[in-house]
């Protein structure tokens, strides 16, 4: 059970941050319509990035010590 915990976390945090990479990338290039939260603030979009990558991180790092 918690092997599949980790790799649910990974996936969510993974999601996260395409996601809202995605929105900053658009909302950078000019393609705010296209951008999934109409590229509303930067600040939002980077937070949720870091904080996405270090869930990553983390629910790898343990599903690996679980092996």
């Amino acid at each position: 059970m918690p092997k599949a915990l980790c790799l649910t976390s990974l996936v969510v945090a993974v999601l996260i941050v395409v996601m809202f990479l995605t929105d900053a990338v658009m909302g950078f290039i000019g393609m705010n319509t296209m951008a999934p939260f109409r590229s509303a603030n930067l600040m939002m979009d980077i937070t949720f990035i870091v904080t996405g990558s270090l869930l990553a991180y983390m629910s790898f790092a343990t599903w690996r010590e679980q092996r």
